[in-house]
């Protein structure tokens, strides 16, 4: 439509800044708006007329998530000791995007330091889910999918180390992308993706249709080899006949709950009525990749957060609290020798685990699973209870965590709702760089349950 000159950026600017004003006071998703966001509109708009060429995103007002740098906005991580601090200049991710045309709407809600998976912090205060307000919009990405669903924003971006594009999304029933570990550069996030943790972590789009996923990444991806294919041509479905996809409800390790399960069985379904191969199969390694991040990225992940914190410990909120106090237990009792070599060893078992996935994968380019054990819980909990079994709520969402383990693309879609109303998203995973294949998957998924429905909150059923 900005191309057509049927609307101008000017225009969509102004109709988000009053989509925030109305809606935002109730969902708290975005905590910060940039200052030049008119202006940047006003230039947009005359570039348009000037006839000079457009970027892919050219007038776009997007969102980034407050772990991200943005040149000149204020970028917290939900910390005290980062309360005031503006970056110099732009995650790589961000000038990618800008440098298609796109204008930063503002800053997303996240949990202090983006421990998931609930956006609360001692700054901004609570996110709500768009769709029950007592329920969490999930996290660390909470703020940004939120104010997707909720119409605030049209698209945005944010990283995932243990589901936190793939949670919020299936949480607040939009899409979002966990590319390949290295697809999307990580510079400019905070905390950063550094050591051992590099091996999981990733920045990657959010947006309410698969569709737009797809033409956000082509922006930020890294080598951009796809963009010799537009978004129709990544998601055309005709290419994926035959494709073999495993599908499972559970993995031996958490209880699923049964109207998760019933979506993964519907969005198998879907596949297969689009041509691909179904099948209900469980991949190799799966059920043993949850303790291994635990035993990769946990104590690396605490130890750059109690890095961060030394001599402010004063400013850190509960669960940071909670992360600094286990730290320093675990610095009194651990030997260091002994640690160094149990992470040796769960970098070998997974170099392990990954290579026999891999070759499995050769047969079979696609795994349908759930995204968590649960959908959106009522604030503040701390276990969640799965078909009558109560279960710790990070171990609850083991089944995005197995992926950043083997650092492969990974797309969550709507699926459905609850008896209640809250959103279903399922995940799609695939083999390295292959993030076309699951985002046609996605699409097909998303294109015969539904997709993106308006919440209630704003009018919808």
């Amino acid at each position: 439509m900005i191309r057509r000159r049927e609307v101008s950026p000017i225009e969509i600017v102004e109709a988000h800044l009053r989509a925030i004003e109305r809606t935002n006071p109730a969902i708290n998703a975005i905590v910060t708006i940039a200052d030049d966001l008119r202006e940047r509109a006003v230039e947009a708009e005359n570039a348009i007329m000037r006839g000079s060429a457009l970027g892919s995103l050219h007038g776009l007002p997007i969102t980034v998530k407050d772990t991200i740098d943005t040149a000149g906005l204020r970028t917290t991580s939900g910390s005290r000791v980062r309360a005031r601090h503006i970056p110099q200049q732009d995650a790589a991710s961000v000038a990618r995007l800008k440098a298609a045309g796109a204008i930063v709407l503002g800053k997303t809600n996240v949990p202090e330091m983006a421990i998931p998976y609930e956006c609360d912090n001692r700054i901004f205060g609570r996110t709500n889910n768009p769709y029950n307000l007592e329920c969490t919009a999930g996290g660390s990405s909470g703020g940004e999918a939120a104010a997707i669903a909720a119409c605030l924003s049209p698209a945005g971006i944010g990283s995932d180390l243990s589901g936190s594009i793939r949670v919020p999304a299936h949480f607040c029933g939009v899409a979002g992308l966990k590319p390949t570990v290295g697809r999307v550069p990580m510079d400019g996030h905070m905390p950063p993706a550094s050591g051992i943790v590099g091996l999981g972590a990733c920045i990657g789009p959010l947006a309410r249709h698969v569709k737009d996923l797809a033409l956000l990444f082509r922006v930020l991806a890294d080598p951009a080899d796809v963009e010799t294919m537009t978004a129709d041509e990544i998601l055309d479905a005709t290419r994926l006949r035959g494709t073999r996809v495993a599908w499972y409800g559970e993995d031996g390790t958490m209880p699923v709950a049964d109207e998760i399960k019933q979506a993964i069985a519907s969005a198998a379904r879907a596949l297969a009525a689009a041509g691909l191969e179904t099948f209900e199969a469980l991949p190799p390694g799966v059920s043993k990749a949850p303790q291994l991040w635990i035993e990769l990225f946990s104590r690396a992940a605490n130890s750059e957060i109690a890095s961060l914190y030394r001599g402010h410990e004063d400013e850190a909120g509960p669960q940071v609290s909670r992360f600094l106090l286990n730290e320093d237990q675990a610095a009194e009792f651990e030997d260091r020798i002994d640690n160094a070599e149990k992470l040796a060893s769960a970098v070998v078992e997974r170099e392990r685990l990954r290579e026999d996935l891999l070759r499995w994968l050769k047969k079979t380019p696609l795994i349908l699973a759930p995204v968590g054990a649960t959908v959106a819980f009522e604030h503040g909990r701390q276990r969640v209870d799965v078909n009558g079994t109560y279960v710790n709520v990070f171990r609850a969402f083991s089944y995005s965590q197995t992926f950043n383990v083997f650092g492969l693309p990974s797309v969550a879609v709507p699926a459905g709702k609850t008896s209640s109303g809250l959103p279903i998203g399922v995940q799609v995973i695939g083999r390295p760089n292959e993030e076309s294949t699951v985002l046609a998957a996605a699409s097909v998924i998303e294109e015969a349950l539904g997709g993106w429905e308006k919440p209630a909150l704003l009018g919808g059923s």
